[in-house]
């Protein structure tokens, strides 16, 4: 009698092992589909993650080449390399080596700016444009500049483009940095019919104009 009793008491207990590894099993299951789930369900938000984290790459790249390119005056020297055009030359533009744009359009300007931009951006397959906003009048100093001049235009941006501006001031006195034109100071060429400056002068006293310089890249 105790005999029998002792093998029904080994079979409950095996019973009871083989629920508790079906159980644990179940668990393990449900718990390998939920994490299969999350893991897919995480896929796009990753790629988001991830271009935002380019983009915000881009802009800190580019503002911190504003900011050096002000700094050590390569971006006054890039805004004002303009040809202004008179009697003795054709040319009229920030490149006047083209007879059919005044900017650049297979990457930056001939000058230290120009060789930043390109080491930046070009070298690492990431196109840029880079524009020129001014004002047209002093009433527009407190808002938005209203128009603009292209230094440089590598094409259309595209959907994740990012942007970064830096502004600076020139007066009337400052002079042209383009070659042969050293010594023609803004005021000068804005007064003279033969010449011309992309951005007129907007203001009685010293100050000439306000130039906002715009970096706009999108990877190629």
């Amino acid at each position: 009698m105790s005999h029998s009793r002792s093998i029904r008491i080994g079979l409950d207990d095996r019973g009871q092992a083989h629920t508790l590894e079906a159980f644990v099993a179940a668990i393990l299951l449900v718990a390998g589909l939920t994490f299969a789930l999350q893991a897919t369900a995480v896929t796009p938000l990753s790629a988001s993650t991830s271009n935002q984290h380019i983009e915000n790459q881009q802009r800190a790249a580019a503002t911190d080449l504003l900011e050096t390119s002000a700094a050590n005056g390569d971006l006054r020297e890039a805004v004002l390399d303009w040809h202004p055009g008179n009697n003795t030359t054709d040319s009229l533009g920030f490149n006047s080596r083209s007879e059919d744009r005044d900017y650049y359009a297979a990457g930056g300007p001939p000058n230290d700016f120009g060789d930043a931009l390109d080491r930046t951006f070009l070298d690492q397959r990431i196109a840029f444009n880079v524009h020129v906003r001014y004002h047209v009048d002093p009433t527009s100093y407190n808002g938005t500049p209203v128009n603009r001049q292209e230094m440089v235009d590598m094409g259309t941006p595209s959907d994740n483009a990012v942007t970064a501006s830096r502004t600076i001031t020139v007066s009337n006195d400052t002079a042209l940095t383009a070659p042969g034109f050293e010594n023609r100071m803004l005021a000068e060429v804005a007064a003279d019919p033969d010449g011309e400056f992309y951005a007129p002068p907007v203001d009685d006293g010293p100050t000439y104009n306000h130039l906002e310089v715009r970096i706009v890249t999108w990877r190629m």
